[in-house]
């Protein structure tokens, strides 16, 4: 005999968490749509070329590559960004820009797994391709707001930062392994301030006074109003043309959220966010829920204006953002805000007798075609077991049909909230209860 286990990092969803996780993507989904975004699909697998040095060296590492059946180099997709890169440049002629798409896919990862985070898990990417006007930032922006209240997942932040301020502030104290330095300062939520100050000098001969003042000015974070913001930081304009030119594209952001019915602190200016995919070159940001700040980003993004150059010579610009669906439903979860439901349906149907069953099977499609969703029992046994089933599955009604009920064309009710039973009922009588 075969021990059935799941694979070490991955996961099986048992009905009531994929229901849930169903339920998010459609209200997700609700607004990408209400934006004007269309939905593409690509590929699990895609040649190893496409996705080698795309991301991190230590994405790298995570990466399933191998050959297939045909001895071609593949890789199964890390992220839905580097395919959007490859589909873009392939159907460019095809495509109306700005193209605004969203993906919803499986991405595979061979990292440590960790809360709300496994080896396969479930990216759901929205992107602005072929504008660098700040609009389509701002717009990005919007819709993380969106789908957070969509979510009803209560307070949360987004933290915005921009490469240009992380490339200036390096720059500015001459540190060459500028990418290996963000890399670093990527991982200060996890290893604190001493950590990171630690790996820098160790890893990348950092002297400590240099150290010290690159985590000074990435610590910088906005703890009032936002003009304010902009005043304590007009110094840095002066250190470089890479520092000026990225504030100035932060203030043109800040403008436009200002003029935002967005939540109340819902928004901060934060240069400690480094996003550690190499290709973000402008606006980055996280999001993360406040009643779970340890969780870790639940949407994150930024803007790329170089990822298609390794496909075209034609220079498209994108921003966008992924929604971290796995790290939600762990953190709905523990807010206790995940409806545990078994089933979508709302109501059992059964036959006291298989004679009846016709009528049954009958009564529940009249049913559906209604809107309300109804399972029929397949088989006649006692009732007690019937209703513990339509207890455990969570359905609100069952339908019962004896041999009176199915002569007359009529059923009786029963409401498994309430214990009310109704009988001699016909099928606008059961709608009737049912939308109540």
């Amino acid at each position: 005999m075969i021990q059935a286990r799941t694979l070490s990092g991955f996961k099986d969803r048992l009905p009531q968490e994929a229901i849930a996780k169903s339920e998010l993507l459609r209200k997700i989904v609700t607004v990408f749509e209400g934006f004007g975004f269309v939905p593409i699909e690509t590929p699990h697998l895609e040649y190893a070329d496409v996705l080698i040095k795309q991301g991190s060296d230590e994405i790298q590492k995570e990466l399933y590559a191998f050959k297939d059946h045909g001895g071609r180099d593949v890789a199964l997709r890390f992220d839905l960004t580097v395919p959007l890169a490859r589909f873009v440049s392939q159907h460019r002629h095809t495509l109306p820009m700005p193209f605004k798409r969203y993906a919803i896919g499986n991405v595979f990862r061979g990292e440590r797994a960790q809360r709300g985070r496994y080896r396969e898990f479930t990216q759901c990417d929205f992107d602005f391709i072929g504008s660098k006007s700040i609009a389509s930032d701002s717009e990005i922006l919007q819709m993380i707001a969106s789908i957070m209240q969509a979510l009803e997942v209560g307070r949360f932040q987004i933290s915005i930062n921009h490469r240009g301020i992380l490339n200036g502030i390096c720059e500015f104290l001459g540190i060459k392994e500028i990418n290996g330095a963000l890399r670093i300062i990527d991982k200060l939520d996890k290893i604190g301030k001493d950590g990171v100050e630690k790996e820098l000098i160790e890893t990348l001969g950092f002297s400590q006074d240099c150290a010290k003042e690159l985590l000074k000015l990435v610590g910088i974070r906005q703890n009032g109003g936002v003009d304010e913001f902009f005043q304590s930081i007009a110094f840095l304009k002066e250190y470089n043309t890479t520092l000026l030119g990225a504030i100035s594209e932060l203030e043109e952001l800040a403008g436009i959220l200002k003029a935002l019915d967005l939540p109340k602190d819902s928004w901060v200016f934060n240069f400690s966010i480094a996003r550690g995919l190499g290709y973000y070159t402008g606006i980055i940001y996280e999001t993360i829920l406040m009643d779970l700040p340890n969780l870790g980003s639940v949407c994150s993004g930024g803007r790329y204006d170089h990822l298609t150059k390794t496909f075209s010579k034609e220079d498209l610009s994108g921003v966008g953002a992924s929604v971290g669906l796995d790290r939600l439903l762990a953190g709905l979860e523990e807010l206790g805000k995940m409806q545990a439901k078994k089933t979508k349906a709302k109501i059992l149907a059964l036959a006291m007798q298989k004679e009846q069953m016709p009528f049954v099977q009958a009564f529940a499609q009249q049913l559906r075609k209604e809107g309300v969703g109804c399972e029929v029992y397949p088989d006649c046994i006692k009732l007690g077991k019937i209703f513990s089933y339509a207890d455990s599955k969570g359905f609100e009604y069952v339908v019962i049909v004896g041999e009176d009920e199915a002569r007359e064309q009529k059923v009786s009710l029963k409401n498994m909230q309430s214990g009310e039973q109704y009988s001699q009922l016909g099928l606008q009588e059961v709608l009737e209860y049912c939308k109540e």
